[in-house]
């Protein structure tokens, strides 16, 4: 069953990945186009020659860009279906839509959001290529610690859940990951690296697509995936399902 699980969820995240990069396509390569032509102009200023493309735009827009999001967003549908099949029934609800749809909202949180609040997606032109590696590491660290975060509020509200009711757990569970995050945003340090006279409203328009993208993604796969979940365990009682016998078995 479990394996099931995860061809449905690779797929979903097949279907998400190519409709995140028609998305990027859309609303977010004109943005890079308009970036790159101040970082240009901007060289021309300084009296600076243009970087030579080891790859062509063209490529970059096209091919590249579809790699990326299919195998993100096939990569997160395989994840989603193991974790589907470790939390389904655990959440307070049997429904397997639900069940997706919750999972995927915390996805979204957790994986985009809060990464985003922080270290926001920025356009070519800004960033310099010294701090790329510290900047990557500190985006995963947050990664890190907003799974966390939402690994123990998840344990508290289930702790809470039978004396305390599964509304006022599933509070206290949000309440302890909204502090920790808060903790970790306040406590990580700061990156900026915008130029002066960089468009603002460019700037702005960029990660509003970038959290578009993840947007897509993640509702994508969670109604896609709850839609087929559903489908192949409404039959199956929640005492019998084979998903906790096999999850539990690994």
């Amino acid at each position: 069953m479990v394996g099931r699980l995860i061809l449905r969820g690779l797929l979903c995240g097949l279907v998400a990945g190519l409709l995140a990069f028609g998305f990027a396509r859309l609303f977010g390569e004109p943005l890079v186009e308009r970036a790159i032509a101040f970082e240009t102009a901007m060289d021309q200023a300084k009296g600076e020659a243009p970087e030579h493309e080891v790859v062509s735009r063209e490529t970059q827009a096209g091919l590249g860009l579809l790699t990326g999001t299919v195998v993100v967003g096939t990569a997160l549908g395989g994840l989603f279906a193991l974790a589907f099949a470790l939390l389904h029934g655990r959440l307070g609800s049997s429904n397997a839509r639900e069940t997706a749809a919750l999972l995927a909202l915390a996805g979204f949180v957790v994986l985009a959001v809060v990464p985003l609040i922080k270290y926001p997606a920025n356009p070519p032109s800004i960033g310099d290529p010294d701090t790329i590696g510290l900047r990557t590491a500190l985006y995963f660290e947050l990664i890190a610690l907003s799974l966390a975060a939402g690994a123990l509020g998840t344990a508290l509200a289930r702790l809470l859940a039978s004396a305390r009711g599964v509304f006022d757990a599933n509070l206290a569970g949000i309440a302890l990951f909204a502090a920790l995050v808060a903790a970790a945003l306040w406590f990580m340090p700061a990156v900026d690296e915008v130029p002066e006279h960089f468009s603002a409203v460019l700037l702005w328009q960029f990660r509003m697509t970038a959290l578009g993208i993840q947007a897509v993604i993640w509702s994508t796969i969670g109604l896609g995936f709850g839609t087929f979940a559903h489908r192949l365990l409404e039959n199956i009682p929640l005492g019998d399902a084979p998903v906790r016998t096999a999850t539990a078995a690994r």
